[in-house]
């Protein structure tokens, strides 16, 4: 039975180009719809991220006292772990396991979290995903990371259910609150579709807000820095590129970025660092943060995350580019 979906692509497409202006009044209305929906039992899930940074701050120019939740995994940037707490009533988790634990028993999280589940279950045996490994859907394993299949290092994207999802989901059974999240369509393709399923407010068995889902990052970046709001020091300054973005009405907007990081997330996850220029996330890592670095890079043996072995197993370089790299924080 096709699926049912509440919008097609072209309308996202339409809607992020819209400016950023008519994004943050139609932003309003589905946190507005969200909260009178379930009485105000709501929060907003806030990682100290960019994106949830400018979530937060809008949600409470509308509603004051709703609360943040804070997952502390143990994986932030400790820049990032500084500045949520600069913010009031925001509610702290911990989940059950570590990430060595998870990594342990589950396998390591690369090169993305669909393909991480494929062949973890492929090597268990599963016929589910095994028809996945020769197979001429856009979905299946391809050549690259076929090899993973044979590594000497598990494989896995059990560590995201376990460190998030799983104290996230216990916070919601106690308290019956109804999250709002920073994610964006633009972000991935499961994403989107997503977006297109449910729209924004999505009133499932699994029900969340998504209401800067159709923004893109360069307008979390605008209304930051429209608004003044601080963001975490690892993500440097947001600064003027110099280029513009052309808007549907024919306006334009600045493209920016930020001097330090581009993302944050968790800091020693390896999802989509194959795609990245370098100098990438870890090559930044070895010169921003060289004590976090040589610690996730040494063999597990040696009590570290024996992530040098994985990275060069699939033959992504991690190794810093010192005299290259220069990042402003």
């Amino acid at each position: 039975m096709p699926i049912e979906l509440k919008h097609q692509a072209y309308e996202l497409y339409q809607m992020q180009s819209l400016p950023l202006e008519q994004k943050i009044l139609m932003s309003k209305r589905r946190i507005r719809e969200w909260y009178d929906a379930w009485d105000g039992d709501v929060y907003v899930s806030f990682s100290g991220g960019k994106d949830s940074t400018a979530l937060l701050h809008l949600v409470r120019t509308m509603y004051p006292d709703v609360q943040g939740v804070f997952v502390d995994t143990g994986l932030e940037y400790p820049e990032i772990r500084e500045f949520v707490k600069t913010w009031d009533n925001i509610t702290i988790l911990k989940p059950a396991m570590n990430f060595k634990q998870v990594i342990l028993k589950y396998g390591y999280p690369i090169p993305s979290k669909a393909l991480s589940q494929k062949i973890y279950y492929a090597r268990s045996g599963s016929n589910w995903a095994k028809k996945y490994i020769d197979s001429d859907s856009r979905y299946a394993i391809n050549n690259r990371w076929k090899r993973l299949l044979n590594a000497p290092f598990n494989v896995s994207a059990r560590c995201c259910y376990v460190m998030k999802k799983a104290p996230i989901k216990q916070f919601e059974t106690k308290t019956k609150l109804k999250c709002y999240i920073g994610t964006m369509a633009e972000e991935s393709e499961v994403r989107l579709q997503a977006w297109c399923r449910t729209g924004c407010n999505a009133f499932t068995s699994h029900p969340h807000s998504a209401p800067l889902s159709f923004w893109t990052q360069n307008d979390v970046l605008l209304y930051l820095k429209q608004n003044d709001i601080k963001i975490a020091d690892v993500y440097g300054k947001i600064v003027d590129t110099g280029k513009k973005v052309e808007m549907v009405n024919g306006t334009y907007q600045p493209l920016l970025k930020t001097t330090g990081v581009n993302r944050t997330g968790c800091m020693f996850c390896m999802y989509g660092c194959h795609l990245e220029q370098r100098p990438n996330r870890f090559d930044k890592m070895k010169v921003t943060h060289p004590k976090q670095y040589e610690w996730c890079m040494k063999p597990v043996s040696e009590g570290g995350l024996g992530l040098d072995e994985v990275l060069t197993y699939c033959d992504v370089p991690h190794d810093g580019i010192d005299e290259q790299l220069e990042i402003e924080i």
